[in-house]
């Protein structure tokens, strides 16, 4: 058994700080960082990308709707081209600071709305799939285990790494349930564990209505943003080592 564990990195704003990435980095495989549109400035996308090959974290882009006042997470009507130029747009500024750094981009990860909107949106899942197509061959794209995301992207020959996640709670669709929703924050870092650890072993994941929700699990997604992500993060590596789970970047 083996997955990638990533993370949602460089989300801090000039004087402004979120998350403890220097503490999460050592125990994740792959970062997404920040491109400027919900978090992160080019300082803070330099420092984390060179924080992440200091540890050999696999370097990756998170694109966002331009919505830095509500860090991403309000839904906006957009257009599948507004889709194709943002996640392009964001992408080449982490490329360009991975490149400077001496390592290539590894994977795209929308953002927030972004991310949620593209799953089961199927014109918005096509651009998406295929911006992350023209950023280069060796790119792979994280998407929603066994979304419409996926699925669209795996038509299109995209490289595609179906996620899921510790820390958040599941609709009975497959979907992450709303933020607001009892239980769609999970804060219990050994439950989150024990959650990630069944996706794993067992490849379904538990509904908060109680349904075995069937998952594809390539990598797994603890937040940064998360109060106690240093913790998770332990709490799940340690539990990894203890069942003979390998982790590594897809």
């Amino acid at each position: 058994m083996k997955i990638d564990i990533n993370c949602d990195m460089g989300e801090s704003y000039g004087a402004w700080k979120m998350g403890d990435d220097a503490a999460v980095m050592p125990y994740i495989t792959s970062a997404n960082i920040a491109c400027g549109f919900h978090g992160g400035d080019p300082a803070t996308i330099r420092t984390t990308v060179k924080l992440a090959v200091e540890h050999g974290v696999a370097v990756g882009a998170h694109p966002s709707l331009p919505d830095l006042q509500g860090f991403g997470r309000r839904a906006m009507n957009i257009s599948p081209q507004d889709m194709y130029d943002l996640v392009v747009y964001q992408a080449g500024a982490v490329e360009a600071f991975a490149r400077a750094a001496g390592v290539r981009l590894h994977h795209v990860k929308c953002h927030g709305a972004l991310y949620n909107m593209a799953a089961n949106d199927e014109a918005l899942s096509d651009a998406m799939a295929r911006a992350v197509k023209d950023l280069g061959s060796g790119v792979l794209l994280y998407a929603l285990s066994n979304s419409g995301m996926m699925r669209t992207a795996q038509k299109q020959g995209v490289r595609v790494a179906g996620e899921v996640f510790a820390d958040r709670g599941y609709a009975d669709d497959g979907t992450l349930a709303p933020r607001g929703r009892p239980g769609a924050m999970i804060e219990d870092a050994n439950l989150a564990a024990a959650r990630a650890l069944e996706m794993v072993e067992k490849r379904y994941v538990t509904s908060l209505s109680g349904k075995p929700i069937p998952v594809s699990p390539d990598t797994l997604c603890v937040h940064g943003d998360q109060p106690g992500a240093v913790s998770f993060a332990k709490a799940i590596r340690k539990l990894f080592s203890e069942r003979g789970v390998a982790v590594a970047a897809p």
